[in-house]
């Protein structure tokens, strides 16, 4: 009798092979930013299905995979390093905003909460000009409309860029506010922000009155 061992029949071993064509885009995307549901089906429902592997393989990098499905978003997110655990080189890089975009992201976040409130269209849509005015009550008075306009601008192309706002296609100067900005702008980062805008406020006011 041949005692010759037979290859193993490892069927987790066949399943993983059978994802990896569907896993490594879906792991790319994510490395490159936010995978949302409505821009990208496809890698979105493979996603869903292979989570346990995503999950598996991020957590190599120090990455947990931040996965909201009623709001139909994804992304990674660095891994707070536990107690006598070696701290791993960041992958995912903190982003340093100026004091404008800051404060267009919590207004945008204060809006899109009272929008919800109303319990109206899902989707919450605002003008080039709206989210100006909203900007415009925090910053000072100056007599250069255009040049404020200008500057209005790129704050608003920086979001656009981090992602938190999305242009409507045909229409440049229309927006619609994305919904992830809810997870990275919290009731704790509104309420210390609430405070830092208050005492800018009031040194605006105190300017004003020399």
């Amino acid at each position: 009798m041949n005692d010759t061992a037979a290859p193993p029949n490892d069927s987790a071993s066949h399943q993983a092979n059978d994802h990896a064509p569907a896993l490594a885009p879906v792991l790319i995307l994510l490395f490159k930013g936010v995978l949302y549901r409505d821009e990208q089906t496809g890698p979105w429902q493979d996603l869903l299905r292979l989570q346990a592997q995503v999950r598996d393989h991020v957590a190599l990098f120090g990455l947990e995979l931040i996965l909201d499905e009623a709001e139909g978003y994804a992304y990674l997110r660095q891994r707070p390093t536990e107690e006598g655990e070696e701290e791993l080189p960041r992958l995912v890089p903190r982003r340093q905003l100026s004091y404008p975009v800051s404060l267009l992201l919590a207004l945008l976040r204060k809006k899109l909460a009272e929008h919800d409130a109303t319990g109206g269209d899902p989707r919450l849509i605002l003008g080039r000009e709206q989210i100006a005015d909203m900007l415009r009550l925090f910053l000072p008075e100056t007599a250069d409309e255009v040049r404020l306009m200008n500057r209005m601008d790129g704050h608003i192309k920086r979001v656009v860029e981090l992602g938190f706002l999305r242009r409507l296609r045909g229409q440049e100067d229309r927006f619609e506010v994305r919904r992830i900005l809810a997870a990275f702008v919290d009731a704790q980062w509104l309420s210390e922000f609430d405070q830092r805008l208050a005492e800018y406020r009031q040194q605006l006011d105190d300017s004003d009155d020399e």
